[in-house]
């Protein structure tokens, strides 16, 4: 294995630890993120964003972001893993979002529960409740895209909506339209950016993290870590003062880090971009939706979370957690995958396309390098990437 990963997952887990030995009060002295926020970045390249704060029907407080535009129906952007709207708008008039914006597009930026937006709710306190952080992408996609999607239809009087996700962001329209059928008609296409589902092929070192998740798992559990990232967690600022470090950042958390997890393409993700990415991410996910992820991947199939035997009795009648039907699926999808997508993987993306009912277009991407965040952050992407997408999104 690569020593620079070796370094980083070994001051990941040290941090995962202290997450749990340090006082509150020792907290305090680690710096914080002073990123733009989502109004701030769409304010500084031209637009105003609205905001709307929107509430799950199991309670969750969700942030959801509007910039209007003049042509009809609206277009709903939603993030992945351990990331937010920000994301959409971070390569700033070379982004998806300011591009769609300049366009004329009505655009609507999701967050899902548990990121910085979306980290409140009704009756449970995220620094004080682990009960706020028993989710995974099956809530993502069952609560929070439920009451985006309405949320949207309804500000814009539209019965559809055309979505666009990124990774995660695929994965919770999937569960969304297999657990809630009813909901496929709502989607005029969705478009998935690496459309994580199966990760049965995931390369080295993402393999290794499948390969011991129970293990490391069964130790963050004992020490009840659940908030996973995050700037109000020690394992996240501890990352955050490590990566944006002057002289070891970039070489250690992206040449060490998220590179090797999701492809080598130093010349998209160079380092005067990286200082701007690390201040807005990672943002906050949960033990529990890693361990899902990893579930899924060691299992070879796309399934709810397994609980064990006696709970899953209790939770889906049957000792094995049962699989999403993704025949249900029966929205339009247009997959968009890339050689270099080291989650992504382009074996898994076709086991997906064959068991989903109405793939309109699969394709890869002609650049070779790309790599899973290029989708979001690369340099050139409306170069190689926006073509595809404005084909699918005006095709309607």
């Amino acid at each position: 294995m690569d020593t620079r990963f070796v370094s980083i997952f070994t001051v990941l887990l040290l941090s995962l630890i202290l997450d749990e030995v340090f006082s509150e009060e020792l907290r305090s002295f680690l710096p914080s993120k002073t990123a733009l926020n989502f109004t701030s970045l769409a304010s500084k390249y031209g637009y105003k964003a609205e905001y709307y704060e929107i509430v799950t029907d199991d309670g969750y407080k969700l942030g959801l972001f509007h910039i209007q535009g003049k042509k009809p129906g609206p277009i709903l952007l939603m993030h992945g893993i351990a990331d937010t709207s920000d994301t959409w708008l971070l390569r700033g008039k070379n982004s998806l979002g300011i591009t769609l914006a300049e366009k004329g597009y009505d655009v609507w930026f999701g967050n899902i529960r548990g990121n910085k937006y979306s980290r409140q709710h009704k009756t449970l306190n995220p620094n004080k409740d682990s009960a706020f952080w028993q989710f995974s992408f099956h809530e993502h996609g069952y609560y929070d895209l439920k009451a985006i999607v309405d949320t949207v239809l309804s500000e814009t009087k539209h019965t559809k909506l055309t979505a666009i996700g990124h990774s995660q962001g695929n994965t919770i329209f999937y569960v969304l339209g297999s657990t809630r059928p009813e909901y496929n008609d709502k989607i005029n296409v969705l478009v998935s950016l690496a459309p994580v589902c199966y990760l049965s092929h995931a390369p080295s070192p993402l393999a290794i993290l499948i390969k011991f998740a129970p293990e490391i798992n069964t130790i963050a559990k004992a020490i009840n870590l659940n908030e996973i990232f995050g700037n109000a967690t020690i394992n996240g600022k501890l990352i955050d003062l490590l990566c944006n470090h002057v002289l070891i950042g970039y070489p250690v958390c992206a040449l060490g880090a998220l590179l090797p997890l999701s492809g080598f393409d130093v010349t998209e993700f160079g380092p005067a971009f990286y200082k701007i990415a690390i201040e807005h991410f990672p943002s906050s996910t949960t033990r529990h939706n890693l361990y899902h992820f990893a579930q899924v991947a060691r299992r070879k199939s796309f399934s709810k979370f397994d609980y064990g035997p006696e709970r899953n009795m209790k939770e889906y009648k049957s000792v094995m957690p049962p699989d999403y039907e993704l025949k249900s699926v029966t929205m339009p999808v247009v997959l968009l995958a890339a050689n270099n997508d080291k989650v992504c993987m382009l074996e898994d993306v076709q086991r997906l396309r064959s068991e989903l009912p109405n793939v309109e277009n699969y394709q890869i991407i002609e650049r070779y390098l790309m790599n899973h965040f290029d989708y979001v952050w690369g340099e050139n992407m409306p170069n190689y990437l926006f073509p595809h997408i404005f084909r699918a999104i005006e095709n309607i």
